[in-house]
């Protein structure tokens, strides 16, 4: 049956009014490519002719449809199959607030398969109906398709079940894999894993999943969530332990940050934009920045926090990631590997981190507006005499010909005066400015700066220099933005949603591969000894303050300001 997509939306009831499973088994034989086809997009064409990489003139103030919005097929397999989903930690906080509304999102906007089921399996004893209360109490619907929102949702949950059994039970794990086959009849049975769990006993379970539970028919991947590992040594003891039960494949390293939306269109704006492309070099970048923070502290979870710090938590992984995504070469195409090669390349490139440039810190009490509020070793989870990172501010250094000499400065911390994740692209003076008068001495904030902030309020604009009206010449910063709030109305996806589905379709490129794990740890290692060795006393920031003041210096002195202390955004 052929399918006109430029006629979709008028014709989807048409569609529906088939018999279901007809309907079902048009959109898995059109859907078998189409997710990837819409990545790609170098053949498909919009709804209005033209191609998805070109821009259509509108009517002032509407907002345009991508195809992606108006047509989607689920893609996981053949009609026949089954996509069993086990969330391994199914009582933690992890699974209660993020993975159960994820993939019920999936299945409110119908990316998941016909035939599909989730498991929850932890230590503690529960019903499937406890289970389904739990997790009722965290889902929400589309703002866009709320009347049926009910109806969906006990949809989802009648497909949600739960096992008890222990982590480390291969004998509760084969009890586990006879309830999956009773629910997966004779189909084609394809398992996703999803190991919310402390990773001291992820080989635990890997084991028993694979040994005990894995398909037989179809493909087994199992999502580990970070931490992977502490350093460089126990990184690779675990990806060792991981490979003696699983091929690479299978392994899917999850980071959320990598499936934010602007994380996503990072590529697309430098690699599909003639204007940002040429300028994406030394030749024309000053610095580039990679903030972090957020506005509360440990807050009584300081435990887990202590034994990692700021550093391991934040920078090793989110922004390190971000970073060798921005600063790759172009891939050879779209596909997972050809841009891992890419990211691994760029983190062979960087210098290990020297302890000269970094600066860590730590946040103390503080009274504010008559409120009180605690340090870090105030909290009762954390030792009195801990000496752990809550912020740190780095500059780290790429040796290749397109970024020698450029810094990128890295910032994260806790308890800090805002929440706020973003790049900030700082772009070189001018040469010969013909207006540096009327800029006064600070050129500096004169400066061109590409700024893409991750959360909260998604957006990206550049910051331009522009002459306000009038007879005189008096020159001030400008934005030119792209808010998605008001330019796009949909739901923006939380991250979980992308990755969860990217790794039930086998999409590998947001996911981390071993090689490129590796490259990762070996920057941050070195210096991550001799912190801890050391002892490196972190420096005191009161609660709610833009952080220690060595974090200046550190700029200063690779001839950088930091872009959020300017009070402009």
């Amino acid at each position: 049956m052929a399918i006109q997509l430029s006629h979709f939306s008028s014709s989807s009831t048409a569609l529906y009014s088939f018999d279901h499973k007809i309907s079902y088994f048009s959109k898995w034989v059109t859907g078998i490519h189409f997710r990837r086809q819409l990545r790609n997009h170098f053949e498909l064409k919009s709804t209005n002719g033209y191609p998805l990489n070109a821009v259509p003139m509108q009517d002032e103030g509407s907002a345009a449809k991508t195809l992606e919005e108006e047509v989607h097929f689920p893609e996981s397999g053949e009609p026949n199959s089954m996509l069993s989903i086990t969330v391994v930690g199914a009582s933690g906080d992890l699974a209660k607030k993020k993975i159960f509304p994820a993939l019920f999102a999936l299945y409110y906007e119908d990316w998941l398969p016909e035939n599909f089921v989730v498991y929850g399996y932890a230590r503690t004893k529960m019903t499937d109906e406890e289970l389904r209360n739990v997790i009722s109490e965290t889902l929400t619907c589309r703002i866009d398709r709320r009347e049926n929102c009910q109806d969906k949702m006990e949809e989802f949950l009648k497909r949600c079940f739960y096992h008890s059994g222990q982590y480390n039970s291969e004998e509760h794990f084969l009890e586990l894999n006879c309830k999956l086959k009773e629910r997966e009849s004779s189909k084609l049975s394809n398992r996703l894993f999803y190991l919310s769990i402390p990773p001291n006993i992820f080989v635990d379970v890997v084991k028993c999943a694979s040994t005990k539970a894995s398909s037989g028919t179809g493909w087994t991947r199992v999502i580990v969530e970070k931490p992977f590992g502490r350093d460089l040594e126990s990184s690779r003891e675990l990806t060792k332990c991981l490979k003696q039960y699983l091929t690479e494949d299978q392994i899917f390293r999850i980071d959320h940050y990598l499936g934010k939306e602007l994380v996503e269109n990072l590529s697309v704006l430098r690699f599909s934009n003639l204007v940002f492309e040429p300028l994406w070099s030394r030749n024309y970048i000053r610095n580039v920045q990679f903030i972090f923070s957020e506005d509360f502290g440990t807050e009584g979870r300081g435990g887990y926090f202590d034994n990692y710090g700021i550093i391991r938590d934040i920078m090793q992984n989110h922004l390190l990631q971000i970073l060798a995504l921005f600063a790759m070469e172009t891939p050879v195409s779209l596909d997972a590997e050809d841009i891992r090669n890419e990211k691994v390349k760029v983190l062979k490139s960087m210098m290990p981190l020297q302890l000269e440039d970094v600066v860590v810190g730590q946040y103390k009490g503080h009274n504010k507006g008559g409120k009180s509020y605690p340090g870090y070793i105030d909290d009762p989870t954390v030792p009195k005499d801990s000496v752990t990172p809550t912020f740190a501010a780095a500059a780290l250094f790429i040796n290749n010909a397109r970024w020698d000499g450029v810094p990128f400065l890295m910032k994260a911390g806790k308890a800090l005066h805002t929440k706020r994740a973003e790049i900030r692209v700082q772009f070189r003076h001018v040469p010969g400015n013909l207006y540096k008068r009327n800029f006064g001495t600070d050129l500096d904030k004169a400066t061109n700066e590409l700024v893409l902030r991750l959360q909260p309020d998604e957006a990206i604009y550049l910051k331009i220099n522009n002459k306000v009206p009038g007879l005189g010449m008096r020159l001030d910063r400008s934005d030119l933005n792209l808010f998605y709030k008001t330019r796009y109305t949909r739901e923006i996806p939380d991250a979980y949603e992308r990755l969860l589905l990217d790794a039930i379709e086998g999409e590998r490129r947001l996911f981390i591969r071993s090689d490129e794990l590796d490259a990762a740890w070996a920057l941050f290692t070195p210096l991550l000894k001799e912190i801890e060795e050391n002892k490196i006393m972190p420096e005191l920031y009161p609660y709610g303050s833009r952080g220690p003041v060595g974090a200046h210096y550190l700029a200063a002195k690779h001839n950088v300001r930091w872009g959020d202390l300017s009070g402009e955004d």
